[in-house]
């Protein structure tokens, strides 16, 4: 068990984060994320062609179990392939995307960067593949250390 002693460094740090968490719902990036998650959920053409994807994907999953062997599973695969690249190519979608995988690589960096200010041994979860840890000293493994 680990105790954490309560002194003036601890308690200036937690007043940091605070501000630097402030810092960061009111940045730019944050604001963008919003803006475009409102849009594309207030957007009837998206509403249309998600709802139509879910519909196609859950066809497709009650005969998938049955492969080859199953009446129109080329087709129905076919269909889910297509209705869901419609979601992806859509413009609000992929500005969504898009302002969502910014936030979370600038996230990603912030967490790594107050990590290690704190002490190298904290460990970082890297769930993202595409933050590049290597550049960082962590030569491709899932933690940081």
């Amino acid at each position: 068990m680990i105790m954490v002693i309560y002194n003036e460094e601890v308690i200036e740090i937690e007043d940091l984060v605070e501000e630097l968490a402030k810092e960061l719902i009111s940045s730019e990036l944050v604001s963008g994320y919003v803006t475009s998650y409102v849009e594309m959920d207030r957007n009837q053409e998206v509403s249309s062609i998600v709802n139509e994807f879910l519909e196609k994907k859950e066809a497709f999953e009650k005969i998938e179990s049955y492969g080859k062997y199953a009446p129109d599973f080329k087709e129905k695969r076919r269909d889910v392939r297509k209705a869901k690249r419609l979601v992806d190519t859509n413009e609000l979608v992929a500005g969504f995307k898009y302002s969502e995988t910014s936030l979370q690589n600038m996230l990603d960096y912030v967490t790594f960067d107050l990590a290690n200010t704190i002490s190298k041994d904290i460990k970082v979860d890297a769930g993202n593949p595409f933050f590049e840890f290597a550049k960082r000293g962590c030569g491709g493994s899932c933690h940081v250390s």
